[in-house]
């Protein structure tokens, strides 16, 4: 009788320890899938931005006309920290000439407009240094407009609207052009620009010829 018992009760006993080793196993980290990477930024590390382009412009551009108002004026003293990590960069060691665009994803002149200021980046490499300044964005957010409008110049960071809040602006978008000496030229609150627009306001305000 108890053998007879005892070959019964023991497959029982067989499938709730394997019952608890199979809980063990799946509750054990390293026994989880790896959790998936975070996507890498489709931006441009922020590392020469101190490094002033190859050529610049040989003779000073005028400051006439709304430049005027704007011409003569160093960046703010901010200090911002780049999308991609690393060290944070001041904003007056940005080396000019550059044009500097404040965007935002969920501003549509902007998303607009950023393909334009993407091109310009690279028909004037050696040139001119094209920054963008993300604000009041999600990282989730520039991340997607980066990867679908193919924007690969680098990206700072101001959730605080700290440089707009300097320059007492609030429109969007906002766009800067600062000369070789780091001063800026002209700020541009006029709305989304495109390829003629920023060469005609680069050649008046910089002094550069933007290759077509």
């Amino acid at each position: 009788m108890n053998r007879r018992l005892t070959l019964l009760v023991l497959p029982l006993l067989l499938l709730v320890v394997a019952g608890c080793t199979a809980g063990k196993a799946d509750d054990d980290p390293a026994s989880r899938p790896p959790a998936a990477a975070e996507r890498p930024s489709p931006f441009r590390d922020c590392s020469k931005l101190g490094t002033a382009p190859t050529s610049t412009a040989t003779t000073a551009p005028t400051t006439t006309g709304t430049t005027a108002a704007a011409g003569g004026k160093a960046l703010p003293e901010l200090t911002l920290s780049c999308f991609t990590g690393g060290a944070p960069v001041a904003l007056r060691d940005v080396a000019g000439p550059a044009v500097i665009n404040v965007w935002a994803s969920w501003c549509g002149p902007c998303r607009k407009e950023l393909p334009a200021f993407q091109r310009l980046s690279e028909r004037t490499t050696g040139q001119l240094q094209v920054v963008g300044v993300n604000t009041r964005d999600s990282r989730g957010g520039a991340q997607s407009i980066g990867e679908d409008f193919g924007v690969r110049f680098p990206i700072l960071v101001d959730q605080g609207d700290a440089l707009q809040r300097e320059l007492k602006r609030n429109a969007f978008p906002l766009t800067l052009f600062v000369d070789a000496q780091g001063q800026i030229r002209h700020i541009d609150a006029t709305g989304a620009l495109d390829d003629a627009q920023l060469a005609k306001l680069v050649r008046q305000h910089l002094g550069l010829a933007v290759p077509a």
